[in-house]
């Protein structure tokens, strides 16, 4: 078995998906978009802990494919991820201590950067070429 990228718990993982999707639940902008697609929060939220104790503690039991999922919803745009990353490293830092936070952010824009760009690419780029940091 790998070790963590980073120290961190299965119960961190958890308090943290838990905090971030009851704050995007009350953000004005994100709130309303992941209502459209999440029906059921408390499976939503176990899938998406799933998803960071497999890309940080290398355990299975995740097997989507968020590229794919974040381009399907149609109506998520590369402007959501900004405000998307900003929640996160909010509740991240709120949440936890400052090391793992800060890994646990570097690691989520790292995703993020590669979710934006691939919507941007599925809606067109109509401001000039990517933005890459």
């Amino acid at each position: 078995m790998m070790p963590p990228r980073f120290d961190l718990t299965e119960d961190q993982i958890d308090r943290v998906v838990r905090a971030f999707y009851a704050a995007i639940r009350r953000h004005e902008i994100l709130g309303p978009v992941f209502a459209r697609h999440v029906a059921d929060w408390p499976a939503h939220e176990a899938r998406i802990a799933r998803f960071w104790k497999k890309a940080i503690l290398y355990q299975p039991g995740y097997d989507g494919n968020p590229m794919q999922v974040h381009m399907a919803a149609g109506d998520i745009r590369a402007g959501h991820f900004p405000l998307w990353l900003a929640l996160f490293d909010e509740t991240l830092h709120r949440v936890l201590p400052p090391d793992p936070a800060t890994a646990w952010s570097a690691l989520a824009h790292r995703i993020g950067r590669g979710l934006r760009m691939g919507v941007e690419d599925l809606h067109g780029r109509t401001d000039g070429p990517p933005v890459l940091r």
